[in-house]
Formats: C-alpha cells, structure tokens, sequence
C-alpha cells in the first residue's frame, strides 16, 4: 500500500485505531522468504492453510503448520521462510494503528504461533478475503475507512474467540495470582525476584514479563506496594509507632521505609497517620 496514501488517510478517527498497511495472499509459495533483523514496522500476521513453513524468533526455530497463525510485533527481529518439500499456503496481514497491541498485549515471548480452531477458519479467511478485496478496488478514504472496520472482527476472531489462545493467558494468569498471593503471606520477608519467578516455574524474563502485563507493575515494585498497603493499614487501626510497624514488615532501617512509603503514598507516613479516615 502507498506510504503517502497511509500517511494522509491514518488520521482519519475511523481508521487510526485500527488498520492494515499491506496484505497478500501467496498460494504455495515455495521460495517464499523473509528476514528482518531489526524487525518490520508493523505487526505481521501469517495464516497458514496449507503447507508449512518456519520461523525463528529469539534465535529460536520453529515449525508452522497448517492451520497454525504466527503474529510478530513490530520491532521484533525474525525470519520465516515457506518449506521447500511443502510449501505453504498462506494469508498475511500488515497492520497498525493505536489499538493495535491490545490484541495480543499477553503474547507470551514464546507463544508467536498457535492453532485455529477448524470452526474458526472459514470466517477468518472471508474476513481477510473482504479486507483484500475492498483494497483490490483502490486505495481511497472510503475503501480504507472500510477495511479498517472489518479488521477488528478478524483479530477479534482470531485472539478473543480462539479457545488456545485464551487456555494460555488463563494458565499465565492463574501463575501470577498465585504468585501475588504468596507475597501477601510473606510481607514481612525480603523476597527476591528470580525466588517469586522460581516459584512459579518461569524464567526470570518471562515471569517479569508476565507479571508486568497483568499488574503493569514489576514484581518487586508490587509487592513493595503491598507492604506499604499493610503498613497503611497498622497506620489507621493500631497505636504501633513507625520504627515498630516497619520492623513488622522486614524494613531494618525506618528511614528507608519512611522514605518508601513517601514514594508510593505521596505523604510521610506521619502525615498519612493524621489524616481522619472512614
């Protein structure tokens, strides 16, 4: 598609949340292949329905097979490339736009391809057919404005309708509450980061990864935040002083704790102390 056609038609508000950039449709593309070291500038998105294929992300290589979906994030460097012995046939989709990354905002590092579900791949593929043909019959604001209403009911098909893709961020989830849970039993212990990951069986980037995208706080930050939650609330029902009610919580040195509790609450915890509550 026309960068300077994208350009003066992506402020439009009916197309800047969502919208394709370039879209194809290779049938058994045998020589197919791409490589982006410093990733691409848009989201990719590869439907593969025939065939397979292969991709490598973080140094790792990886099968897609048919009915098998890969997304890469902008920015991510990869390589994927059709087989040679069966050459795949494939859907592929460019797109950006402000609402672009919600889709897939808890795409595991590892999880880039996953199944479509057999029920699911007939309304994906007349889904991507219309955005195809919509921009088979010229690059103008109304076709664009079109297509960029079709591709939310594609990508919602495709992440918010897809049972394996909900199973994994179901499992993530339920890792990460488990986690939360053990620091609320342990306020008063200094636990360290690759402990909580170990816990949950994850490596230190993944679990940090994950615990971000749920909390939009780093694990440590969190459960900083809940002990000074539970010093919040020694503050309003008990008589303890702060020397006191930051021993309770692991803190050896009150000042440090005072000086956190500053950072969080935005007040001292003196001040906090005097504010009438309920």
């Amino acid at each position: 598609m026309p960068r300077n056609f994208l350009k003066e038609v992506t402020e439009h508000p009916l197309i800047r949340p969502l919208y394709p950039t370039d879209i194809g449709h290779f049938p058994e593309a045998q020589f197919h292949y791409r490589e982006r070291l410093e990733g691409c500038d848009q989201h990719i998105m590869i439907y593969c329905v025939k065939g397979k294929g292969w991709f490598t992300i973080d140094g790792k290589n990886q099968p897609l097979h048919q009915d098998n979906l890969l997304i890469i994030p902008r920015g991510t460097p990869h390589i994927y490339a059709s087989s040679d012995a069966n050459p795949w046939t494939i859907y592929w989709l460019h797109f950006l736009g402000g609402q672009s990354e919600y889709y897939f905002q808890h795409l595991l590092p590892e999880f880039h391809a996953f199944p479509i579900p057999l029920e699911k791949a007939p309304n994906i593929v007349r889904l991507f057919n219309e955005i195809y043909e919509v921009l088979q019959n010229g690059f103008t604001l109304d076709n664009m404005i079109l297509a960029s209403q079709i591709l939310p009911h594609l990508l919602g098909l495709i992440f918010l309708m897809n049972h394996d893709y909900q199973l994994q961020l179901k499992a993530s989830n339920q890792d990460i509450e488990e986690s939360i849970q053990y620091m609320a039993k342990h306020l008063a212990e200094n636990l360290a980061l690759h402990e909580l990951a170990a816990r949950a069986n994850l490596s230190v980037s993944h679990y940090s990864y994950l615990f971000k995208n749920k909390t939009g706080y780093s694990p440590i930050d969190y459960f900083l935040r809940l002990r000074i939650q539970r010093a919040c609330q020694y503050l309003d029902i008990t008589v303890l002083n702060i020397e006191t009610i930051a021993a309770k919580l692991g803190f050896k040195d009150p000042y440090y704790f005072s000086r956190l509790f500053h950072r969080i609450m935005g007040q001292s915890p003196s001040a906090y102390r005097k504010i009438k509550k309920g």
